[in-house]
């Protein structure tokens, strides 16, 4: 099967944090490339990418970089598609300057822009996108998230006591709770 979703760093230092949307991308069983291309160094490697990807089948791409992070945005200039930026820490400012970047784009180039080495939630917001065309993807996904919202309830039910701290009953979090 073709890959649908495409990942590109900047470099191979972020292929950690990559590594994380990948993961989950293979959790869910949707095809995915990635790629490493620099907005800097090769920026012919980049424009061709992104002006072929949805040509492949590509549904959407996450771009991380760290820096001044302008691979998402050189991405974004050369197709239609979906671009999720995700920035990487790194550098003196810990990935706040990669954060700023891609958060402020100017108009007519949108970048979705996920938190510093946000990876993963990169990869739910491009499982999102595919799963409009996908519907056994879409319900993957709703059972993927029940079972997330399952696994914040039965943390709350391991609260235990401590001296100065009182558990907040479930009853508070369903709207049954005694006034």
């Amino acid at each position: 099967m073709s890959a649908v979703i495409g990942i590109v760093v900047g470099s191979a230092s972020d292929l950690g944090v990559a590594s994380k949307a990948a993961d989950l991308l293979k959790e869910f069983g949707v095809p995915f490339e990635i790629g490493i291309a620099s907005a800097h160094r090769t920026p012919e490697d980049v424009v061709r990418y992104a002006s072929g990807a949805a040509e492949r089948g590509i549904l959407a791409i996450i771009a991380m970089a760290g820096l001044s992070a302008a691979l998402p945005g050189v991405i974004a200039a050369h197709t239609t598609l979906p671009v999720i930026g995700v920035p990487i820490a790194s550098g003196p400012l810990s990935g706040f300057d990669a954060l700023t970047a891609i958060a402020q784009m100017p108009p007519g180039v949108p970048v979705a822009c996920m938190s510093i080495d946000g990876a993963r939630n990169a990869a739910l917001m491009a499982l999102r996108i595919a799963a409009i065309r996908d519907e056994s993807l879409s319900l993957k996904l709703e059972e993927w998230t029940k079972t997330s919202a399952d696994s914040v309830r039965q943390s709350r039910e391991k609260i235990a006591e401590s001296e100065g701290m009182k558990r907040i009953p479930d009853q508070a979090f369903s709207g049954n709770a005694p006034r």
